[in-house]
């Protein structure tokens, strides 16, 4: 090695930010394992790099003692005092025993060391670029898919989401732009890996937070998210500034902040409601957008009872029992729902004075249409 490695070592700290004695102390360190490699050597040694000229010398590092029993290890207090009369029994003497072709093998050793320690170097900057985003949204394109995964490119990094992380609805190309949720970043073998979702509950409370300003500035917080991916979402919302309507904020002007979200989502549909301490005003609001009667709380055991108009218990169930379960992970509560007959109470009458047949709502979509535009 020579000056000219030394001022590229200087080069690699300015760019990567590697310090240059850190590197040297690991090219040290690895030299004396390929000295001890190279020339089958049993003895203790000490590598020194010269910090200005890159001079490399190997020294044996023997204990003075009176009767040497292992030359390898060992050396007379008279063999020391000729090369240093200071030294005294129980001293190490350094002697210098660098072989005369080890500059070859000091090179060699030297480049693989900080090749592997700019990798490392980058490993860890890329790391904590995105250990700090976890959770958090990005942007990336789609590079290739296998039996298990798309592999996105994040630019610095391939990031890679689950084939059971992509919402049913949707199927991506080669060069698609997907935005994604960073559900888990992990140090591997292989350096960082960033796992992605597109369906995780959290991809749409970001994805809130970064539409709605009031939600942002922490006026309006996101209470509750259920999600059932690519078909139906319920956010619950809550307000700290009595003036602000946490829901018309968040649905927007001509409801352009939902319909965003929306056409992100592929059209998933999005029901928010408004929350609620009160647990009889929560599960009744989550049940949106059915009308409810009259709910009753068991709260030791977390059940509600809710009864619905006749007319309404279609929708309120939901297509499969969709509404009524998202409305239960919306809140955590097992709610058991009942139309007014089936409660023992005198039916309503739907709004035309007629009693609609339940397969009208069949549909709930059709019926959260219905209201938006009310």
């Amino acid at each position: 090695m020579n000056t000219d490695f030394m001022d590229a070592l200087e080069q690699i700290e300015r760019e990567k930010g590697i310090a240059k004695e850190i590197l040297i102390e690991a090219i040290e360190a690895a030299l004396i394992s390929g000295y001890k490699r190279n020339f089958n050597s049993a003895q203790n040694v000490r590598v020194d790099v010269n910090r200005h000229t890159g001079m490399v010398k190997v020294y044996a590092r023997k204990t003075v003692v009176e009767d040497p029993t292992d030359p390898r290890l060992e050396i007379s207090l008279d063999a020391a005092e000729q090369i240093d009369p200071g030294f005294e029994i129980g001293d190490i003497a350094e002697i210098e025993v660098t072989p005369r072709d080890f500059g070859r093998i000091a090179a060699q050793t030297a480049k693989q060391v900080v090749t592997q320690r700019i990798r490392e170097a980058e490993r860890g900057l890329i790391y904590s670029a995105f250990v700090d985003r976890e959770h958090d949204i990005v942007t990336g394109i789609v590079q290739r898919q296998d039996s298990r995964f798309y592999y996105v490119d994040l630019g610095k990094i391939e990031a890679v989401m689950p084939l059971n992380e992509v919402m049913p609805t949707e199927k991506f190309k080669h060069n698609d732009r997907v935005k994604a949720y960073i559900t888990k970043v992990e140090k591997t073998t292989k350096g960082p890996q960033v796992m992605l979702s597109r369906t995780h509950p959290g991809l749409l409370k970001r994805l809130f937070e970064l539409e709605v300003p009031e939600i942002y500035e922490g006026v309006v917080e996101l209470k509750s998210v259920a999600r059932e991916a690519g078909y139906r979402s319920k956010i619950a919302v809550y307000s700290r500034n009595e003036d602000v309507d946490p829901v018309g904020s968040c649905v927007g002007p001509r409801g352009m902040r939902v319909q965003t979200i929306v056409n992100e989502l592929k059209g998933e549909k999005i029901d928010i409601v408004k929350w609620s301490e009160d647990p009889v005003e929560l599960v009744a609001n989550s049940l949106s957008p059915s009308k409810v009667v009259s709910v009753d709380v068991d709260e030791e055991n977390k059940v509600a009872r809710v009864v619905v108009p006749d007319y309404q218990l279609s929708l309120a169930i939901g297509k499969e029992g969709q509404n009524a379960r998202l409305a239960a992970k919306l809140t955590g509560w097992k709610i058991d729902i009942k139309s007014e007959t089936q409660a023992g109470g005198t039916p309503s009458v739907a709004p035309d004075e007629e009693v609609m047949d339940e397969t009208a709502f069949e549909d709930t979509d059709l019926a959260v249409a219905e209201e938006v535009q009310e």
